[in-house]
Protein backbone atom coordinates (compact mmCIF):
# COMPACT_ATOMS: atom_id res chain seq x y z
CA UNK A 1 0.00 0.00 0.00
CA UNK A 2 1.20 3.49 -1.20
CA UNK A 3 2.20 5.84 1.58
CA UNK A 4 0.93 9.15 2.19
CA UNK A 5 3.42 11.80 1.37
CA UNK A 6 3.48 15.22 3.11
CA UNK A 7 5.69 18.30 2.00
CA UNK A 8 6.35 20.50 4.53
CA UNK A 9 7.89 24.33 3.95
CA UNK A 10 9.21 26.57 6.57
CA UNK A 11 12.44 28.42 6.87
CA UNK A 12 13.30 27.62 10.66
CA UNK A 13 15.00 24.29 11.04
CA UNK A 14 13.56 23.60 14.11
CA UNK A 15 10.37 23.94 12.70
CA UNK A 16 10.66 21.84 9.82
CA UNK A 17 12.27 19.29 12.13
CA UNK A 18 9.61 19.00 14.74
CA UNK A 19 7.36 18.56 12.01
CA UNK A 20 9.18 15.94 10.25
CA UNK A 21 9.38 13.66 13.71
CA UNK A 22 5.67 14.12 14.52
CA UNK A 23 4.47 13.39 11.21
CA UNK A 24 6.55 10.54 10.65
CA UNK A 25 5.39 8.53 13.63
CA UNK A 26 2.55 8.15 12.56
CA UNK A 27 3.91 6.56 9.41
CA UNK A 28 3.54 9.37 6.79
CA UNK A 29 6.43 10.24 4.56
CA UNK A 30 7.91 13.45 5.08
CA UNK A 31 10.05 15.98 2.56
CA UNK A 32 11.07 18.98 4.04
CA UNK A 33 12.50 22.75 2.38
CA UNK A 34 13.50 25.57 4.00
CA UNK A 35 12.09 28.13 1.06
CA UNK A 36 8.99 29.54 -1.37
CA UNK A 37 11.09 28.17 -4.29
CA UNK A 38 12.80 25.55 -3.68
CA UNK A 39 8.92 23.71 -2.77
CA UNK A 40 8.06 24.60 -6.22
CA UNK A 41 10.81 22.89 -7.54
CA UNK A 42 10.32 19.71 -5.71
CA UNK A 43 6.71 20.07 -6.36
CA UNK A 44 7.96 20.39 -10.33
CA UNK A 45 9.17 16.65 -10.07
CA UNK A 46 7.46 14.99 -6.99
CA UNK A 47 3.93 15.06 -5.96
CA UNK A 48 2.33 14.69 -2.66
CA UNK A 49 -1.02 14.31 -0.80
CA UNK A 50 -0.55 17.51 2.01
CA UNK A 51 1.87 20.00 2.13
CA UNK A 52 2.14 22.46 5.17
CA UNK A 53 3.84 25.67 4.87
CA UNK A 54 4.72 28.43 7.02
CA UNK A 55 2.58 31.91 5.86
CA UNK A 56 5.55 34.38 6.71
CA UNK A 57 9.02 33.32 4.64
CA UNK A 58 11.46 35.86 3.22
CA UNK A 59 11.32 35.70 -1.04
CA UNK A 60 8.38 33.92 -1.61
CA UNK A 61 5.23 33.77 1.13
CA UNK A 62 2.78 30.77 2.24
CA UNK A 63 0.27 32.49 0.30
CA UNK A 64 2.05 32.19 -3.21
CA UNK A 65 2.93 28.53 -2.21
CA UNK A 66 -0.22 27.63 -2.34
CA UNK A 67 -0.86 29.26 -4.94
CA UNK A 68 1.59 27.74 -6.95
CA UNK A 69 0.12 24.31 -5.44
CA UNK A 70 -2.99 25.18 -7.09
CA UNK A 71 -1.40 25.56 -10.04
CA UNK A 72 1.23 22.45 -10.02
CA UNK A 73 -0.97 20.17 -8.32
CA UNK A 74 -4.46 21.55 -8.11
CA UNK A 75 -6.32 19.30 -5.08
CA UNK A 76 -3.67 18.93 -2.68
CA UNK A 77 -4.54 20.16 0.08
CA UNK A 78 -2.59 23.03 1.88
CA UNK A 79 -1.89 24.19 5.79
CA UNK A 80 -0.90 27.14 6.27
CA UNK A 81 1.53 27.74 9.33
CA UNK A 82 1.06 31.47 11.21
CA UNK A 83 3.32 32.98 14.02
CA UNK A 84 0.44 35.84 13.34
CA UNK A 85 -2.67 34.45 14.28
CA UNK A 86 -5.87 36.37 13.30
CA UNK A 87 -9.14 36.39 11.67
CA UNK A 88 -8.32 38.35 9.03
CA UNK A 89 -4.67 35.52 8.40
CA UNK A 90 -7.64 33.29 8.67
CA UNK A 91 -9.43 34.74 5.73
CA UNK A 92 -6.80 35.30 3.49
CA UNK A 93 -5.75 31.41 3.83
CA UNK A 94 -9.33 30.29 3.02
CA UNK A 95 -9.65 33.13 0.28
CA UNK A 96 -6.78 31.01 -1.44
CA UNK A 97 -7.56 27.70 -1.36
CA UNK A 98 -5.90 26.51 1.80
CA UNK A 99 -7.71 23.25 3.36
CA UNK A 100 -6.84 24.63 7.03
CA UNK A 101 -4.21 27.05 9.19
CA UNK A 102 -2.81 26.23 12.38
CA UNK A 103 -1.00 29.06 14.70
CA UNK A 104 2.12 28.68 16.08
CA UNK A 105 2.94 27.04 18.86
CA UNK A 106 1.00 24.41 18.05
CA UNK A 107 0.61 20.97 20.09
CA UNK A 108 0.96 17.68 18.58
CA UNK A 109 -2.28 16.47 18.79
CA UNK A 110 -3.81 19.51 17.24
CA UNK A 111 -1.57 19.25 14.20
CA UNK A 112 -2.51 15.66 13.50
CA UNK A 113 -6.19 16.06 13.67
CA UNK A 114 -5.68 18.83 11.36
CA UNK A 115 -3.85 16.51 9.13
CA UNK A 116 -5.89 13.93 9.35
CA UNK A 117 -9.30 16.34 8.66
CA UNK A 118 -7.42 17.78 5.26
CA UNK A 119 -6.39 14.44 4.28
CA UNK A 120 -9.89 13.35 4.62
CA UNK A 121 -11.34 16.18 2.37
CA UNK A 122 -9.22 15.52 -0.16
CA UNK A 123 -11.05 11.61 -0.84
CA UNK A 124 -13.86 13.77 -0.35
CA UNK A 125 -13.47 16.57 -2.92
CA UNK A 126 -11.86 13.72 -5.32
CA UNK A 127 -15.20 11.16 -4.51
CA UNK A 128 -17.87 14.80 -5.46
CA UNK A 129 -16.11 15.23 -8.66
CA UNK A 130 -16.40 12.29 -9.43
CA UNK A 131 -20.10 12.29 -8.77
CA UNK A 132 -19.97 15.96 -10.84
CA UNK A 133 -18.26 14.03 -13.73
CA UNK A 134 -20.77 11.30 -13.49
CA UNK A 135 -24.34 13.48 -13.32
CA UNK A 136 -22.52 15.59 -15.88
CA UNK A 137 -22.00 12.67 -18.80
CA UNK A 138 -25.49 11.87 -17.47
CA UNK A 139 -27.00 15.01 -18.96
CA UNK A 140 -25.10 14.96 -21.97
CA UNK A 141 -22.34 17.69 -20.93
CA UNK A 142 -19.44 15.13 -20.65
CA UNK A 143 -17.72 17.28 -23.31
CA UNK A 144 -18.56 20.72 -21.78
CA UNK A 145 -16.17 21.66 -19.76
CA UNK A 146 -16.66 25.13 -17.52
CA UNK A 147 -18.90 26.39 -14.56
CA UNK A 148 -18.80 30.36 -14.76
CA UNK A 149 -21.97 31.50 -14.68
CA UNK A 150 -21.92 31.91 -18.85
CA UNK A 151 -21.60 28.59 -19.09
CA UNK A 152 -24.42 27.95 -16.66
CA UNK A 153 -26.66 30.11 -18.80
CA UNK A 154 -26.08 28.33 -21.79
CA UNK A 155 -26.18 24.45 -19.83
CA UNK A 156 -30.00 25.45 -18.35
CA UNK A 157 -30.91 27.00 -22.09
CA UNK A 158 -30.03 23.85 -23.56
CA UNK A 159 -31.98 21.25 -20.84
CA UNK A 160 -34.80 23.91 -21.58
CA UNK A 161 -34.82 23.63 -24.92
CA UNK A 162 -33.93 19.60 -25.38
CA UNK A 163 -37.45 18.87 -23.74
CA UNK A 164 -39.20 20.33 -27.03
CA UNK A 165 -39.26 20.35 -30.79
CA UNK A 166 -38.73 24.57 -30.99
CA UNK A 167 -36.04 25.48 -34.17
CA UNK A 168 -32.75 26.30 -32.35
CA UNK A 169 -29.95 28.49 -33.51
CA UNK A 170 -26.71 28.90 -31.70
CA UNK A 171 -24.42 31.09 -32.55
CA UNK A 172 -20.35 31.84 -31.51
CA UNK A 173 -17.26 32.39 -33.19
CA UNK A 174 -15.56 29.17 -34.37
CA UNK A 175 -13.94 26.95 -31.85
CA UNK A 176 -16.48 27.66 -28.80
CA UNK A 177 -18.12 24.53 -29.36
CA UNK A 178 -21.18 24.56 -31.58
CA UNK A 179 -21.42 21.01 -32.12
CA UNK A 180 -21.34 19.66 -28.66
CA UNK A 181 -24.01 22.16 -27.44
CA UNK A 182 -26.33 20.69 -30.45
CA UNK A 183 -25.83 16.95 -29.43
CA UNK A 184 -25.85 17.90 -25.73
CA UNK A 185 -29.47 19.16 -27.04
CA UNK A 186 -30.23 15.92 -28.20
CA UNK A 187 -29.01 14.12 -25.75
CA UNK A 188 -31.23 14.99 -23.43
CA UNK A 189 -34.13 15.03 -25.50
CA UNK A 190 -36.77 12.09 -25.80
CA UNK A 191 -34.93 12.22 -29.31
CA UNK A 192 -31.54 11.08 -27.94
CA UNK A 193 -32.18 7.29 -29.12
CA UNK A 194 -32.51 8.27 -32.62
CA UNK A 195 -30.06 9.46 -34.96
CA UNK A 196 -28.34 12.84 -34.21
CA UNK A 197 -27.33 13.76 -38.02
CA UNK A 198 -24.82 16.36 -38.45
CA UNK A 199 -23.85 18.19 -42.15
CA UNK A 200 -20.95 21.09 -42.60
CA UNK A 201 -23.47 23.11 -44.95
CA UNK A 202 -19.88 25.36 -46.17
CA UNK A 203 -18.16 21.90 -47.17
CA UNK A 204 -20.40 21.27 -50.15
CA UNK A 205 -21.53 22.75 -53.38
CA UNK A 206 -24.59 24.10 -53.92
CA UNK A 207 -26.10 21.41 -55.69
CA UNK A 208 -24.26 18.98 -53.95
CA UNK A 209 -25.96 20.27 -50.94
CA UNK A 210 -29.38 20.27 -51.68
CA UNK A 211 -28.98 16.74 -52.56
CA UNK A 212 -27.35 15.99 -49.28
CA UNK A 213 -30.01 17.85 -47.33
CA UNK A 214 -33.09 16.74 -49.51
CA UNK A 215 -32.14 13.75 -51.74
CA UNK A 216 -33.25 13.27 -55.63
CA UNK A 217 -34.83 10.50 -57.51
CA UNK A 218 -33.09 8.19 -59.87
CA UNK A 219 -32.38 10.43 -63.31
CA UNK A 220 -33.18 13.81 -61.67
CA UNK A 221 -30.09 14.82 -62.94
CA UNK A 222 -26.10 14.17 -64.88
CA UNK A 223 -24.54 11.61 -62.51
CA UNK A 224 -27.76 10.60 -60.70
CA UNK A 225 -27.94 6.99 -61.37
CA UNK A 226 -29.80 5.75 -58.33
CA UNK A 227 -31.99 7.59 -55.90
CA UNK A 228 -30.29 9.26 -53.09
CA UNK A 229 -31.90 9.87 -49.65
CA UNK A 230 -31.89 13.11 -48.02
CA UNK A 231 -30.24 13.72 -44.96
CA UNK A 232 -33.58 15.02 -43.39
CA UNK A 233 -35.50 11.77 -44.02
CA UNK A 234 -31.95 9.88 -42.58
CA UNK A 235 -32.79 12.31 -39.20
CA UNK A 236 -36.12 11.43 -39.30
CA UNK A 237 -37.15 10.91 -35.35
CA UNK A 238 -34.45 12.62 -34.38
CA UNK A 239 -32.17 15.61 -34.49
CA UNK A 240 -30.54 17.35 -37.77
CA UNK A 241 -28.03 20.14 -36.89
CA UNK A 242 -27.16 22.40 -39.71
CA UNK A 243 -24.00 23.58 -39.28
CA UNK A 244 -22.51 26.67 -40.85
CA UNK A 245 -25.69 27.71 -42.20
CA UNK A 246 -25.07 31.21 -43.33
CA UNK A 247 -23.04 29.31 -46.21
CA UNK A 248 -26.78 27.95 -47.66
CA UNK A 249 -27.37 29.65 -51.04
CA UNK A 250 -30.86 32.23 -51.42
CA UNK A 251 -32.43 29.19 -53.76
CA UNK A 252 -31.66 26.29 -51.11
CA UNK A 253 -32.70 28.73 -48.51
CA UNK A 254 -35.87 29.13 -49.89
CA UNK A 255 -36.26 25.01 -50.18
CA UNK A 256 -35.28 24.91 -46.59
CA UNK A 257 -37.67 27.92 -45.45
CA UNK A 258 -40.77 25.61 -46.99
CA UNK A 259 -39.41 22.62 -45.89
CA UNK A 260 -39.86 24.10 -41.99
CA UNK A 261 -42.91 25.24 -42.54
CA UNK A 262 -44.77 22.45 -44.00
CA UNK A 263 -42.01 19.53 -42.09
CA UNK A 264 -42.20 18.14 -45.70
CA UNK A 265 -39.46 17.47 -48.11
CA UNK A 266 -39.74 16.78 -52.30
CA UNK A 267 -36.26 14.90 -53.09
CA UNK A 268 -34.50 16.78 -56.28
CA UNK A 269 -36.72 15.29 -59.08
CA UNK A 270 -39.58 14.31 -57.15
CA UNK A 271 -43.05 15.25 -57.55
CA UNK A 272 -44.27 13.84 -54.17
CA UNK A 273 -43.73 15.37 -50.37
CA UNK A 274 -42.95 13.20 -47.68
CA UNK A 275 -43.28 14.08 -44.27
CA UNK A 276 -40.44 14.62 -41.70
CA UNK A 277 -40.56 14.49 -38.09
CA UNK A 278 -36.84 16.04 -36.73
CA UNK A 279 -35.76 18.19 -34.48
CA UNK A 280 -33.62 21.13 -36.38
CA UNK A 281 -30.52 22.89 -35.01
CA UNK A 282 -28.51 25.54 -37.01
CA UNK A 283 -25.45 26.90 -36.02
CA UNK A 284 -23.58 30.04 -37.44
CA UNK A 285 -20.68 32.29 -36.83
CA UNK A 286 -21.99 35.28 -38.34
CA UNK A 287 -24.61 37.87 -37.44
CA UNK A 288 -27.44 36.51 -39.83
CA UNK A 289 -29.53 39.12 -38.98
CA UNK A 290 -26.98 41.64 -40.25
CA UNK A 291 -26.57 39.47 -43.66
CA UNK A 292 -30.50 39.20 -44.21
CA UNK A 293 -30.16 43.30 -44.24
CA UNK A 294 -27.50 43.18 -46.44
CA UNK A 295 -29.99 40.39 -48.69
CA UNK A 296 -27.55 37.29 -48.41
CA UNK A 297 -29.78 35.50 -45.72
CA UNK A 298 -33.55 35.73 -46.07
CA UNK A 299 -35.08 37.61 -42.93
CA UNK A 300 -37.96 35.07 -42.95
CA UNK A 301 -35.76 31.98 -42.51
CA UNK A 302 -33.57 33.94 -40.14
CA UNK A 303 -36.93 34.27 -37.96
CA UNK A 304 -37.68 30.84 -38.58
CA UNK A 305 -34.47 30.06 -37.35
CA UNK A 306 -34.18 32.24 -34.51
CA UNK A 307 -36.98 30.63 -32.66
CA UNK A 308 -34.76 29.94 -29.52
CA UNK A 309 -31.30 31.47 -29.73
CA UNK A 310 -28.45 30.27 -27.88
CA UNK A 311 -25.09 32.28 -27.68
CA UNK A 312 -22.35 30.58 -26.84
CA UNK A 313 -18.96 32.87 -24.85
CA UNK A 314 -16.12 33.09 -26.36
CA UNK A 315 -13.38 31.63 -23.95
CA UNK A 316 -12.01 35.29 -23.37
CA UNK A 317 -15.25 36.24 -21.79
CA UNK A 318 -15.52 33.25 -19.06
CA UNK A 319 -12.00 33.11 -17.80
CA UNK A 320 -13.04 31.48 -14.88
CA UNK A 321 -13.31 28.02 -16.81
CA UNK A 322 -9.38 28.57 -18.12
CA UNK A 323 -8.15 26.88 -15.28
CA UNK A 324 -10.50 23.94 -15.44
CA UNK A 325 -9.42 23.86 -19.37
CA UNK A 326 -6.32 23.39 -18.75
CA UNK A 327 -6.69 20.79 -16.27
CA UNK A 328 -9.35 18.66 -18.33
CA UNK A 329 -6.63 19.04 -21.50
CA UNK A 330 -3.69 18.23 -19.47
CA UNK A 331 -5.35 15.30 -18.03
CA UNK A 332 -6.76 14.12 -21.56
CA UNK A 333 -3.71 14.27 -23.25
CA UNK A 334 -1.07 12.95 -20.99
CA UNK A 335 -3.26 9.71 -20.57
CA UNK A 336 -3.56 9.53 -24.52
CA UNK A 337 -0.32 10.12 -25.37
CA UNK A 338 1.27 8.33 -22.41
CA UNK A 339 3.42 10.82 -20.46
CA UNK A 340 3.45 11.49 -16.54
CA UNK A 341 2.98 15.57 -16.98
CA UNK A 342 2.86 16.58 -12.85
CA UNK A 343 1.73 20.17 -13.69
CA UNK A 344 2.25 23.41 -15.84
CA UNK A 345 5.09 26.35 -14.42
CA UNK A 346 3.47 29.06 -12.64
CA UNK A 347 5.06 31.64 -15.36
CA UNK A 348 3.43 29.46 -18.00
CA UNK A 349 -0.05 29.28 -16.39
CA UNK A 350 0.06 33.10 -15.80
CA UNK A 351 0.08 33.63 -19.88
CA UNK A 352 -2.44 30.88 -20.45
CA UNK A 353 -5.06 32.69 -18.29
CA UNK A 354 -4.22 35.99 -19.53
CA UNK A 355 -4.09 34.74 -23.60
CA UNK A 356 -7.33 36.08 -25.61
CA UNK A 357 -7.50 32.93 -27.44
CA UNK A 358 -8.85 34.43 -30.91
CA UNK A 359 -9.51 30.56 -31.70
CA UNK A 360 -11.31 29.74 -28.42
CA UNK A 361 -11.43 26.34 -26.73
CA UNK A 362 -9.90 24.57 -29.12
CA UNK A 363 -7.32 26.89 -29.63
CA UNK A 364 -6.51 26.07 -25.99
CA UNK A 365 -6.96 22.37 -26.08
CA UNK A 366 -4.52 22.11 -29.30
CA UNK A 367 -1.88 24.48 -27.31
CA UNK A 368 -2.05 21.80 -24.07
CA UNK A 369 -1.49 18.78 -26.98
CA UNK A 370 0.91 20.33 -28.33
CA UNK A 371 3.24 21.29 -24.48
CA UNK A 372 2.57 17.60 -23.55
CA UNK A 373 3.63 16.18 -26.89
CA UNK A 374 6.61 18.33 -27.08
CA UNK A 375 7.52 18.67 -23.38
CA UNK A 376 10.85 16.70 -22.27
CA UNK A 377 9.89 16.79 -18.47
CA UNK A 378 7.28 15.98 -15.98
CA UNK A 379 6.22 19.83 -16.05
CA UNK A 380 5.11 21.93 -18.61
CA UNK A 381 7.41 25.25 -19.45
CA UNK A 382 7.31 28.27 -22.10
CA UNK A 383 9.03 26.53 -24.70
CA UNK A 384 7.26 23.67 -24.75
CA UNK A 385 4.23 26.11 -26.06
CA UNK A 386 6.25 27.42 -28.84
CA UNK A 387 4.69 30.64 -28.61
CA UNK A 388 7.57 33.21 -27.68
CA UNK A 389 10.92 33.04 -27.06
CA UNK A 390 11.35 32.81 -23.35
CA UNK A 391 14.00 35.93 -23.08
CA UNK A 392 10.98 38.00 -25.09
CA UNK A 393 7.83 39.27 -23.35
CA UNK A 394 4.70 37.04 -23.71
CA UNK A 395 2.89 37.54 -26.52
CA UNK A 396 -0.49 38.08 -24.18
CA UNK A 397 1.13 41.04 -23.43
CA UNK A 398 0.75 42.10 -26.78
CA UNK A 399 -2.48 40.73 -27.85
CA UNK A 400 -5.60 42.89 -29.78
CA UNK A 401 -8.62 43.06 -28.68
CA UNK A 402 -10.49 42.06 -32.04
CA UNK A 403 -9.47 40.19 -35.43
CA UNK A 404 -9.35 42.57 -38.16
CA UNK A 405 -11.14 42.50 -40.52
CA UNK A 406 -9.48 43.90 -43.83
CA UNK A 407 -5.83 44.14 -44.97
CA UNK A 408 -5.98 47.54 -44.04
CA UNK A 409 -6.70 46.64 -40.38
CA UNK A 410 -4.43 43.78 -40.59
CA UNK A 411 -1.58 46.23 -41.41
CA UNK A 412 -2.45 48.49 -38.59
CA UNK A 413 -2.17 46.28 -35.79
CA UNK A 414 1.11 44.67 -37.54
CA UNK A 415 2.73 47.48 -36.11
CA UNK A 416 1.65 47.20 -32.93
CA UNK A 417 2.32 43.64 -32.53
CA UNK A 418 6.35 41.77 -31.96
CA UNK A 419 6.84 39.26 -34.44
CA UNK A 420 6.40 36.24 -31.72
CA UNK A 421 2.33 36.90 -32.15
CA UNK A 422 2.76 38.29 -35.74
CA UNK A 423 1.61 34.47 -37.44
CA UNK A 424 -1.03 33.58 -34.69
CA UNK A 425 -2.87 37.42 -35.92
CA UNK A 426 -2.37 36.54 -39.63
CA UNK A 427 -3.67 32.75 -38.93
CA UNK A 428 -6.77 34.21 -37.18
CA UNK A 429 -7.16 36.95 -39.63
CA UNK A 430 -6.83 34.56 -42.95
CA UNK A 431 -8.83 31.49 -41.15
CA UNK A 432 -11.99 33.75 -39.74
CA UNK A 433 -12.14 35.03 -43.95
CA UNK A 434 -12.51 31.89 -45.15
CA UNK A 435 -14.78 30.94 -43.21
CA UNK A 436 -16.96 33.68 -43.54
CA UNK A 437 -16.91 33.11 -47.57
CA UNK A 438 -17.57 29.59 -47.11
CA UNK A 439 -13.86 28.29 -47.81
CA UNK A 440 -13.94 30.17 -50.83
CA UNK A 441 -10.74 31.70 -51.63
CA UNK A 442 -11.30 34.14 -54.29
CA UNK A 443 -14.32 35.75 -52.02
CA UNK A 444 -12.34 35.74 -49.19
CA UNK A 445 -9.47 37.59 -50.99
CA UNK A 446 -12.12 40.14 -52.71
CA UNK A 447 -13.47 40.90 -48.80
CA UNK A 448 -10.09 41.51 -47.00
CA UNK A 449 -8.85 43.82 -49.88
CA UNK A 450 -5.95 40.92 -50.86
CA UNK A 451 -4.58 39.90 -54.40
CA UNK A 452 -6.24 36.23 -55.00
CA UNK A 453 -2.33 35.08 -55.15
CA UNK A 454 -1.28 37.01 -52.31
CA UNK A 455 -4.04 35.85 -49.78
CA UNK A 456 -2.70 32.25 -51.31
CA UNK A 457 0.66 33.16 -50.66
CA UNK A 458 -0.57 33.88 -47.12
CA UNK A 459 -2.32 30.27 -46.92
CA UNK A 460 0.60 28.67 -47.99
CA UNK A 461 3.26 30.72 -45.14
CA UNK A 462 0.58 29.48 -42.34
CA UNK A 463 0.20 26.03 -43.79
CA UNK A 464 -3.60 26.84 -43.64
CA UNK A 465 -5.35 23.84 -46.21
CA UNK A 466 -8.81 24.16 -47.30
CA UNK A 467 -9.01 20.40 -47.21
CA UNK A 468 -7.25 20.05 -43.91
CA UNK A 469 -9.43 23.25 -42.17
CA UNK A 470 -13.02 22.58 -43.06
CA UNK A 471 -12.80 18.55 -42.29
CA UNK A 472 -14.30 15.81 -45.15
CA UNK A 473 -15.29 17.00 -48.50
CA UNK A 474 -16.36 14.60 -51.18
CA UNK A 475 -13.85 13.67 -54.01
CA UNK A 476 -16.53 14.95 -56.57
CA UNK A 477 -17.10 18.01 -54.98
CA UNK A 478 -15.81 21.86 -56.50
CA UNK A 479 -13.01 22.70 -54.87
CA UNK A 480 -13.53 26.33 -53.42
CA UNK A 481 -10.30 27.36 -53.53
CA UNK A 482 -10.31 27.10 -57.55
Amino acid sequence: MQRTRLLIVDDEAAIRDGLKRILERESFVVETCSSGFHAIEIMQQHTFDLIITDLKMPGMSGIEVLKGVRTLQPGIPVILITGFASIDTAVEAMKNGASDYISKPFAPDILMEKVKNALSQRHSSSDEADFKEEVSQHHGFHQFIGESAEMQKVYHRIVQVAATNSTVLITGESGTGKELAARAIHDNSLRKDRPFVAVDCSSLAETLLESELFGHVKGSFTGAVQAKTGLFKIADGGTLFLDEVSNITLSTQAKLLRTLQERKITPIGGTQPVPIDIHLVAATNRNLKTMSHEGTFREDLFFRLNIIPIELPPLRDRRQDIPILIRHFLKKYTREIGKEIRGIAPDVMSFLENYLYPGNVRELENMIERAVVLAEGDCIRNEDLELWDSNDEPASNKMIDRIPMNAEELKEMKRHIRDHAMESLESVFVRNALERNGWNVTRAAEETGILRPNFQNMMKKLRISIKGERGFKPDHSPDPSE
